[in-house]
């Protein structure tokens, strides 16, 4: 998820003074309802849906539409602008869809077949650096017929290409609004969502009110949601305390979490509730730096790093140590790089070092962005240098930016270690192993696997049913112990607090763990 981004924590918290009118909630909406107000510390990158593979898919889900979507308890997508889709043959490369009679975006012009090959084509036309159009590296042309009727034909079997539709990156955009052949820049967004964005500023808010053309599958329990952007979670939990927010979505470090829990008369009336999330966090090692390429500094790296020590000290209660890139809860999941290294051993690091002529300490930086995946980054990033420092085998120096400039810095091949962090695309072992491997992936840091990419990969997509495919990822994730060009760290769990005064929690985040702005409603307007 993405980049997509990377969901940790969600809190959720209404107003306890609703009959106050003071504050925040003295502007009713012009209908009388008072909006929703999320807090969070992702804001998006970019307004534009062909630029995105990161958090800024949290907007797009809630005021684009895509052919298929993922709701609530689905694991598989389902029709969403469509009305019906499938695959025409026996070899799962020729895919069609048809979409909705009579849709409309919000300015009122058609969505048809035409929008819909406009919105997938100029993905892979403007083909921006770190977007989404990797995605569609199945995709050999679109073929329309009528208003309502599209076909994908695929150069090759592909049965995760439907899950690919259902990602807001192929967010559907109006022809008339979005270039073919170029980002839109305005700073304006028109979609066919189940929200119209009404205004928007950039590192502060943006406002959404329901969109009266809408025809999906969202059952919209509010009118208007109103989405704060905070650079810092301290910042943004003292707001929801101070009943200026209703739900907090993203940033909140496992103290936080551990505080809301408490039962304190700040924190009357609230539930937390936990799950295990599908969202990881990694280091990637970059081989276009001179010293990370040595695959015995990698492997020497992978040896040291404690992630019992780092999630007790970090994210307690919040994440657990992670030894594959496909997490607890998705088919094929392993402990591949347990399995290989064991326990963090300093011993067996130097003799990895020693016996490539390595004999002093090897002096890397790392670095981490300061305000996507909350505060508790920067105590991780502390976590690992100290880890590695006290080994005697590595002098770290930490570096870090906010996410707009940390993003450019990566790809641009400038960091030789960084953090990153992933929730899914989609539900599927795929999407944990694809976005990272090839000469243009998802971290525009090349990670050429002839294995994975011509090999394990072609053979999975062969197979509608996903859970047939473990054993291909099994072997792909050897490969990624092998190469040690990415790290696992830990696996985030998911937080849910909720006050008596706001319902639709248990059911906001859909299967790609993206929040669903529309479940949320006040039990005042029951």
């Amino acid at each position: 998820m993405f980049n997509r981004t990377m969901l940790r924590s969600v809190a959720v918290l209404a107003s306890i003074s609703l009959a106050s009118g003071c504050g925040l909630f003295s502007d009713d909406d012009a209908d009388g309802a008072k909006p929703i107000v999320i807090g969070t510390t992702s804001e998006p990158s970019t307004l534009d849906p062909a630029a995105a593979w990161d958090g800024s898919w949290e907007l797009y889900r809630n005021v684009f539409q895509t052919l298929l979507s993922f709701p609530t308890g689905s694991t598989n997508p389902k029709p969403d602008a469509a009305e019906s889709c499938r695959f025409t043959d026996t070899t799962s490369t020729a895919y069609e869809c048809t979409l909705r009679a009579g849709l409309k975006f919000s300015n009122g012009h058609d969505l048809n077949a035409d929008a819909v090959k406009h919105s997938i084509d100029r993905i892979r036309k403007i083909n921006v650096p770190g977007g989404p159009s990797p995605l569609l590296g199945s995709l050999r042309d679109i073929k329309t017929d009528g208003d309502r009727k599209v076909t994908f034909r695929l150069t090759k079997a592909d049965a995760t290409f439907p899950f690919v539709l259902g990602t807001p990156a192929m967010s559907l955009v109006d022809p008339a609004e979005y270039p073919a052949d170029k980002l839109r820049e305005d700073g304006k967004l028109v979609g066919s969502g189940p929200y119209i964005l009404q205004s928007y500023t950039e590192g502060s808010q943006a406002e959404l009110k329901k969109n009266n053309r809408y025809d999906g599958f969202a059952d919209r329990k509010n009118d208007a949601v109103t989405i704060r952007y905070f650079k810092e979670s301290e910042a943004m939990v003292t707001a929801l305390k101070n009943k200026e927010l209703d739900v907090t979505n993203r940033g909140l470090t496992a103290q936080e979490v551990l505080e809301l829990q408490q039962k304190k008369a700040e924190n009357e009336g609230l539930q937390v509730v936990e799950v295990v999330g599908a969202d990881i966090r990694y280091l990637v090692l970059n081989a276009r730096d001179p010293k990370v390429a040595k695959l015995p500094v990698r492997r020497a790296i992978a040896q040291v790093v404690n992630r019992e020590d780092l999630v007790a000290k970090v994210y307690p209660g919040a994440a657990e140590p992670l030894y594959s890139m496909i997490p607890k809860g998705i088919a094929g999941h392993t402990t591949s790089f347990f399995d290989t290294f064991g326990e963090p051993d300093v011993d067996k690091a130097r003799e990895i070092l020693a016996d490539a002529g390595i004999n002093e300490p090897v002096e890397l930086t790392f670095w981490y962005t300061t305000d996507r995946y909350g505060s508790s980054t920067a105590l991780e990033f502390a976590e690992l240098k100290r880890q590695l420092d006290k080994s005697g085998l590595f002098k770290i120096t930490l570096k870090s930016k906010p996410w707009k400039e940390f993003q450019a810095g990566f790809k641009n091949g400038e960091y030789p270690v960084f953090g990153r962090g992933w929730f899914p695309d989609f539900p599927d072992p795929e999407n944990f192993v694809a976005p990272f491997v090839g000469k243009n992936n998802a971290l525009s840091t090349p990670y050429e696997s002839p294995q994975i990419t011509q090999v394990l990969l072609p053979e999975t997509r062969k197979q509608s049913d996903r859970g047939a495919v473990s054993q291909q990822f099994e072997q792909a994730q050897k490969i990624f112990v092998e190469d040690v060009r990415l790290l696992p760290l830990w696996q985030g769990k998911l937080h849910i607090a909720a006050s008596e005064e706001v319902a639709g929690a248990e059911r906001s985040l859909d299967p790609q763990t993206i929040m669903q702005v529309w479940e949320f409603e006040r039990k005042a307007s029951w």
